[in-house]
């Protein structure tokens, strides 16, 4: 009878310890509460007891936590409408205060998440939005940090993924993109001209001070132009060249011209007296 009893009491033993057991992985931490009352001290990761019936043990996650934040739609300071999602990541750094201080933890984080990013929206310009993401990820994740740190978990990065636009503004921007693209070139083209008449003034001052320099460089004008194929080549022959030529090559003398004779004017008759001066003949 007695061996029965204490059988019956290991065994009763037993089952209670069995139903006390509990295991903390190592990414969790235990909260214990004793009759409703939060009882002192976080359970740590391994094996532990608790009392069955009295006692109830709470796990809490440590891990990041990555919450995707819903599209929220809203109007920007230079009013246009767009429609922005992020990215939260975040974790529980005091376990007890996210049991106890919030109902629950990730849903106030989400709805802090989306409240904060349609304020964030209201303040910002379009510019902003598209190309100064990380400052506004900043002043996202301080807005959430805020009200955070009093549920025990702390916001540990906030990014925007997405900027949707509608599509009207999409054309306008493209719109806009060429034509600053199409004024760029215009002025890099200017610049171009401008640099290359600079150029050519300074070519044009030193062939002034040898002439010889633009024969040559007509020459090789004409050498880049016959290598074409299927072209025609209509080239003018300056005087200058011509002239250039002979002093560089003297030829002989010309051979005196001959003289021809000199054509005699015909004589003129002599002039006839008038009657009246002229005396009369005696028979």
């Amino acid at each position: 009878m007695v061996v029965e009893l204490v059988a019956a009491g290991l065994a009763a033993c037993a089952v209670y310890g069995m139903l006390g057991a509990r295991v903390v992985q190592q990414f969790e931490r235990g909260v214990i509460f004793r009759l409703g009352k939060l009882r002192e001290g976080v359970r740590g990761p391994g094996f532990t007891m608790i009392v069955p019936g009295v006692d109830r043990l709470r796990k809490v996650n440590l891990q990041i936590v990555t919450m995707p934040v819903p599209g929220q739609d809203g109007i920007t300071r230079d009013n246009v409408t767009v429609k922005v999602d992020a990215v939260v990541y975040f974790k529980v750094v005091n376990a007890a205060d996210a049991i106890i201080n919030v109902e629950d933890y990730r849903f106030a984080v989400s709805q802090m998440a989306q409240t904060s990013l349609r304020s964030i929206i209201g303040k910002s310009d379009l510019d902003d939005l598209l190309s100064n993401r990380e400052k506004l990820n900043q002043g996202l994740e301080l807005m959430i940090d805020s009200p955070a740190i009093g549920w025990g978990v702390q916001i540990d990065r906030v990014e925007i993924k997405d900027v949707s636009l509608p599509e009207t503004m999409k054309r306008s921007m493209a719109r806009q993109a060429e034509a600053d693209r199409e004024r760029r070139a215009r002025v890099i083209n200017a610049d171009a001209e401008l640099q290359a008449s600079k150029k050519l003034a300074e070519a044009a001052g030193v062939m002034s001070e040898q002439p010889a320099a633009l024969q040559l460089r007509l020459l090789q004008t004409v050498v880049a132009v016959a290598a074409e194929k299927n072209s025609t080549l209509v080239l003018p022959f300056p005087v200058e060249l011509l002239r250039f030529l002979e002093r560089a090559h003297p030829g002989p003398p010309a051979p005196p011209a001959a003289t021809a004779p000199r054509a005699v004017p015909p004589a003129e008759p002599p002039e006839l007296e008038p009657e009246a001066d002229r005396p009369e003949l005696e028979d």
